[in-house]
């Protein structure tokens, strides 16, 4: 893909139907983005219509983040061998197939099945985006190229929970699925009529073993993860499966990267740079802040509050607008500010965002939700742009393509482990806190009693007692999704050291001159 996005300007300055090429490209990606997002707040109408438990609706988003991640790198092989139109076109297809049969499904483990296909094809659509619109745009209007992908990338988390709870409240929340069916068939058109077929790149050898032992490693740990709740962890013999053959598939990954050379699917020259190892766990932890949010927050506003899912998914909408501000400010001042303290800054106002959120209670108004969503988006703005050009500055050329995709790969990770840890700790933690407060009502204790228990609830009779149970039951899943916060307040806290190992090129000073 680099090879083709390098072509001369010349070349690039004959592609006819630029405008056309370009919107296409732009509408797969909002596709794509949207897909994250829409899905998000429809959850809690799939859990009531696929009776499953809270921890088992995780499975839709991990499924998809966890297969996208696992195939981005291998994408990148494959268009070089290809070409970028037909493994383009094959992702857009793919994508829209596996969204319709998203939508037709009638269990649980048929919409995963069909959430993992569908996260296959979507890897592709965002890097491919990308190299295509670094082939159609000459050399000197690459920024300006990657500026509109930026901004059309954006609207995808935007409109995507605000869409999502239109499509669930009027049609119900299949069509968060179907909806990509008309935009998936005209993009599919626009990439077969529009894009010239290039001829493949250099055909590398590809590492298939390094590929499948992180797929099989990626695999068994996020399965551990996503069911180990469910079969009560290592008192299962499944879960004891699961852990050992991702200990043992990372454990032959680090060895295999150690010994086989340049060739490996992991190059040992990418651990070499402290910068990429800091970044790359940066984007971990923001990948968790960033799902783990979007996965809790539409079902605690809609189960817990009892918002409708249409005003679920609006008020949602703040953090993609913050995000968007925070990416415009950092791009005007990108190159006179520190790239470090718009890490540190992005990083403190999430953490404030999120140390506000553990004050949240079922009393509040909509306010607090709006506020901090907007404050945790403008923070975790602050921090893609200046992780993506720190981690990657002091890459060599010819593992530039391979740290982009193990970064983008990381930050998937981050989300989907994220989503699993956070899920099962608001399930045992709902489970703890209910036990406590249910042991102070009793008979015997004065303040179970009338007139501090006023009506409907009441001790004496099944629907007093059903009453009690239900709010008691909202009371302990608050303290969960708080504990839930406080969890992600700890983990972006503790992320900040690794700032320290971050340096700032030297040759960043050099520009000065040329402005």
């Amino acid at each position: 893909m680099r090879g083709e996005g390098g072509q001369s300007a010349s070349a690039a300055m004959a592609v006819p139907h630029r405008g056309l090429t370009t919107a296409t490209v732009i509408c797969a990606c909002v596709m794509q983005g949207l897909d994250t997002t829409i899905v998000n707040v429809c959850l809690p109408n799939i859990q009531g219509s696929m009776s499953a438990s809270q921890d088992q609706i995780s499975w839709i988003l991990t499924s998809y983040i966890v297969s996208s991640a696992i195939m981005m790198p291998l994408t990148g092989w494959l268009a070089g061998q290809i070409g970028v139109k037909y493994i383009f076109l094959a992702s857009v297809i793919g994508f829209t197939i596996t969204s319709a049969l998203c939508g037709a499904a009638t269990s649980l483990n048929q919409l995963v099945i069909y959430r993992v296909m569908q996260g296959i094809c979507s890897a592709g659509l965002v890097p491919l985006g990308q190299a295509t619109l670094f082939t159609i745009y000459p050399r000197e209007r690459h920024g300006s190229a990657m500026a509109i992908f930026s901004t059309g990338a954006m609207m995808g988390p935007i409109i995507g929970p605000t869409l999502g709870g239109w499509l669930t409240d009027n049609f119900g929340w299949r069509w968060c699925f179907y909806i990509n069916l008309p935009v998936g068939a005209l993009c599919a058109l626009g990439i077969f009529l529009l894009l010239r077929p290039a001829r493949p790149g250099r055909r590398d050898q590809f590492d298939l073993f390094g590929f499948a032992m992180l797929t099989l490693a990626v695999g068994s740990m996020q399965l551990m993860l996503d069911r180990g709740q469910l079969k009560d962890w290592f008192h299962s013999t499944e879960i004891w499966i699961e852990g050992t053959v991702a200990a043992l598939c990372f454990y032959l990954l680090l060895v295999h990267t150690m010994t086989a050379g340049e060739r490996s699917f992991l190059n040992r020259e990418l651990m070499k740079s402290p910068n990429f190892v800091a970044g790359s766990l940066l984007m971990f932890g923001v990948g968790m802040i960033l799902s783990g949010t979007l996965a809790l927050m539409p079902s605690m506003m809609q189960v817990l509050m009892n918002y409708p899912v249409f005003d679920a998914g609006w008020m949602m909408a703040p953090r993609g607008f913050g995000t968007m501000v925070a990416m415009f400010i950092v791009a005007r001042l990108i190159n006179r500010v520190d790239q470090r303290l718009f890490i540190l800054v992005g990083f403190l106002l999430t953490a404030a965002s999120l140390w506000q959120m553990t004050g949240f209670s079922l009393q509040m108004d909509s306010g607090p939700i709006l506020f901090a969503g907007f404050a945790q988006g403008f923070g975790l703005g602050c921090t893609f742009v200046p992780l993506n050009l720190l981690a990657l500055s002091g890459l060599p050329g010819h593992i530039l393509t391979q740290g982009t995709a193990i970064r983008a790969l990381m930050r998937m990770l981050g989300g989907s482990i994220g989503i699993a840890v956070l899920e099962t700790q608001l399930t045992q933690n709902t489970q703890i806190v209910h036990s406590r407060l249910v042991e102070g009502l009793r008979p015997d204790n004065p303040l179970a009693q009338a007139p501090f228990l006023m009506p409907p609830f009441s001790l004496t009779t099944p629907e007093g007692i059903a009453a009690l149970n239900h709010e008691v039951t909202r009371q302990a899943a608050m303290i969960g999704y708080i504990d839930d916060f406080a969890l992600m307040l700890i983990v972006i806290l503790a992320s900040l050291p690794l700032l320290l190992l971050v340096r700032v090129p030297r040759r960043e000073p050099a520009a000065a001159p040329a402005e």
